[in-house]
């Protein structure tokens, strides 16, 4: 029987999985770089969505300090993001103190108990100031080889609405897809109803597509806060929809003709 790739993926959700990173992982800590690897692996504990870096002892310079051994944590959640602490571990495993030159860090190395990982520690993105793959500034958290962007123009009649009042309504629209994410419509400005829309103050940030800023709509006396986002100054992967609207379809009434 055939299988969805979708629940494939999910279905190994429980595992310690790992991937080559292939390409060479600094971090660096008060201007200094503690980690650099031509080795660098990625790793996804058991409910992580989204993979740590890790590195063989030997590229983390000063060498970390052995701490005490880890037990795997019972978590009731069905998955872990970035948003769960890296000290929640779901495998077992031994922490590690890392000397940054900001000051010691108990327990942000991790070295699963796996003969696949022997000799590696698995990192925690939010001690270090910058991470680099090459010569590359990386935010958020590393790059997953196995997630992909596409970006495609469509002339598909697209309307957002609010109270009966339109928003936006385009034929020049950009579907964004992302793997095991929700599609995506971006509208140019020039078919978006920016007087009813206005900045906040809320911003996020995605490792491929760069820092999002949030657009509060207001209809009459109705007002929805951070209905939609735009990225002004877009990474690469986002540079196709770069200055454009994507409303959600969850606060707003998204219309796409099939």
């Amino acid at each position: 029987m055939a299988i969805s790739m979708d629940d494939f993926t999910m279905s190994q959700l429980g595992q310690l999985r790992w991937a080559a990173a292939r390409r060479r992982v600094r971090a660096f800590s008060g201007g200094e770089a503690v980690v650099d690897s031509l080795d660098a692996r990625i790793v996804w504990e058991p409910k992580r969505v989204v993979g740590s870096y890790a590195v063989p002892l030997g590229d983390i310079h000063p060498a970390p300090s052995k701490g005490g051994a880890v037990a795997s944590s019972a978590v009731a959640a069905p998955i872990l993001t970035p948003d769960d602490a890296f000290e929640l571990h779901t495998s077992p495993g031994t922490a590690w103190t890392l000397e940054l030159p900001t000051g010691s860090a108990p327990g942000a190395a991790f070295s699963p108990d796996d003969p696949e990982l022997a000799g590696y520690v698995v990192l925690d993105w939010t001690v270090f100031d910058e991470w680099r793959e090459e010569d590359q500034i990386v935010i958020t958290h590393p790059h997953d080889p196995f997630q992909r962007i596409d970006c495609l123009l469509s002339d598909r009649q697209l309307n957002v609405s609010l109270e009966g009042v339109v928003l936006a309504d385009t034929r020049r629209a950009v579907l964004l897809l992302e793997t095991h994410l929700p599609q995506r419509w971006y509208i140019p400005r020039d078919d978006v109803r920016m007087d009813l829309l206005t900045p906040s103050q809320t911003v996020s940030s995605c490792a491929y597509k760069g820092v999002a800023n949030y657009w509060t709509v207001s209809v009459g006396e109705r007002t929805v806060v951070d209905a939609a986002w735009s990225y002004e100054n877009p990474l690469h992967d986002g540079e196709p929809v770069r200055g454009y609207l994507c409303f959600y379809d969850d606060r707003v009434d998204v219309a796409v003709a099939s």
